[in-house]
């Protein structure tokens, strides 16, 4: 029997990811830091999660996201996310993986119509998750996770529990989070001024984009 079947259909209550997430940075050992792969959307949610993560963890950042409905707003969220990184003076790795909107598109195909955080959303978090925790697990990295759960919009319930599904298919431990806790989206928003960063106003999918004009 999986052992993520106890997770099953968990909304928002029973977990404190929060407090799952301390409790393993209270076990690290600061003079050797496990390895962090951090999937990022983008430079304002990367924010506060790297402020939040860097004392506890050898980050690199992985950005993967063929969600993005064009490529000139796949290539902006890139180029503000390594500038800003540049600017706060994070030593981190950025990997910046190229834009296949197809492979978005393939994965949601028959879901166009769903409500925004309905099933092609789900479809859509596996989806840039399962592309982190294979290459996590590829390039022996002790953990994974996503910078998503930081926005008040992702269901942290959902995501962490595809994390930990993808975590125990490819051998690799997801980092258990919700970012927006503990002021988090509040202070990504204050450091979003800080920086001047970009702040789009949709997910970044054509359907998101379509609800946030609807």
């Amino acid at each position: 029997m999986s052992e993520f079947k106890t997770i099953k259909n968990i909304k928002g209550g029973s977990r404190n990811y929060s407090v799952e997430c301390e409790n393993i940075m209270k076990g690290v050992d600061r003079d050797n830091k496990p390895r962090l792969l951090l999937h990022v959307c983008c430079a304002p949610c990367s924010s506060y999660c790297l402020e939040y993560l860097l004392d506890y963890f050898d980050i690199t950042v992985f950005f993967y996201n063929p969600n993005m409905d064009t490529e000139v707003e796949y290539h902006h969220r890139a180029n503000e996310l390594q500038r800003f990184i540049k600017e706060a003076g994070h030593d981190v790795k950025v990997i910046i993986k190229s834009y296949k909107p197809e492979e978005f598109y393939d994965e949601v195909r028959g879901l166009e119509d769903e409500p925004e955080g309905g099933a092609r959303c789900l479809k859509c978090y596996e989806l840039r998750l399962r592309k982190a925790a294979k290459y996590a697990a590829e390039n022996s990295f002790d953990y994974f996770t996503t910078t998503l759960s930081i926005s008040p919009h992702k269901n942290a319930s959902a995501l962490n529990e595809i994390g930990e599904k993808l975590g125990f298919e490819y051998k690799v431990k997801h980092l258990p989070s919700d970012f927006k806790k503990k002021d988090g989206f509040k202070r990504s928003i204050e450091l979003s001024m800080q920086y001047r960063l970009y702040r789009q106003n949709y997910c970044g999918c054509v359907y998101s984009k379509e609800d946030t004009t609807a």
